[in-house]
């Protein structure tokens, strides 16, 4: 029975071995680890874990610092972008190639209308006829939209009409959103020369485009935006009408609101 416990031990001694070597069994080893492992706190050691607690701190600290010491870098602006007048915007921008649009077109479509109208009208991107001509809203929709802005006290020669791409999209499809991301500064920078009262987006990817809202035309109609400062209402696209004549009461709605809107506009001082 002794020389079986004997041999278990002995068993056992090897196994320990082969996990962790000689080492483990040399008592000058075992002591010195002890005394390591429990070794009193002393002034220095205090000193030490202070100093590692602090350093990290104030070398983060110091980071954000220098971050904020470092100037933001703008990108340069483009020379379009110090356009002073609608004509010299389009003259600067009408040759442009920043997407595949520009490749497929026949003529830029700039916008037209009143420099210094107080609404501007935007609608999706060019058709047919408009890349024809280069002008916005000449078909059969642009008549619609003569007869709807007439319906309200407008006149196409007192209004500005643009669209969210200046280049008509092959087969008339919808133009990609990086198309309108392209084509989106263009606007903008209309806008900001044209200094409108109000805008009216005419179609769901209009509304999209300039509000990036992800709303139906439903939810959209009815309602008041703001772009930059400007006000902003939603209707059907005059196109949507001629295929589905049973939206022109609705659209008929929408702009009434938006004479309402603009009347109201027009007397603030």
């Amino acid at each position: 029975m002794k020389e079986k416990l004997q041999d278990l031990l002995l068993q056992s001694l090897i196994d320990q071995k082969e996990i962790f070597g000689d080492e483990l069994f040399e008592t000058k080893n075992l002591k010195r680890r002890t005394s390591v492992e429990f070794e009193p706190q002393t002034e220095r050691s205090e000193e030490v874990k202070a100093q590692k607690e602090i350093i990290p701190t104030k070398t983060l600290s110091s980071k954000k610092e220098i971050i904020k010491e470092i100037p933001l870098i703008e990108e340069p602006k483009e020379n379009w972008q110090f356009s002073n007048s609608l004509d010299e915007l389009n003259q600067l921008i009408c040759e442009c190639q920043k997407c595949p649009l520009g490749k497929t077109r026949n003529k830029f479509v700039f916008g037209s209308g009143n420099p210094n109208a107080d609404v501007l009208v935007v609608g999706e991107g060019p058709g047919a006829d408009e890349d024809a001509q280069g002008l916005p809203f000449v078909g059969r929709a642009g008549k619609l939209l003569t007869d709807i802005l007439k319906a309200i006290n407008f006149s196409r020669e007192e209004v500005y009409i643009a669209n969210i791409v200046k280049c008509r999209p092959p087969g008339n499809r919808t133009p990609l959103p990086a198309e309108m991301q392209s084509c989106l500064p263009y606007l903008k920078k209309q806008i900001e020369l044209i200094k409108p009262k109000a805008i009216l987006c005419l179609g769901l990817t209009s509304a999209h485009g300039l509000l990036k809202k992800k709303e139906s035309l439903t939810n959209m109609r009815g309602k008041v935006f703001d772009f930059d400062k400007t006000k902003v209402m939603v209707t059907y696209h005059p196109a949507a009408l001629l295929r589905n004549p049973n939206w022109k009461r609705g659209c008929w709605e929408d702009v009434q609101l938006f004479r309402k809107l603009y009347d109201e506009l027009a007397n603030i001082k």
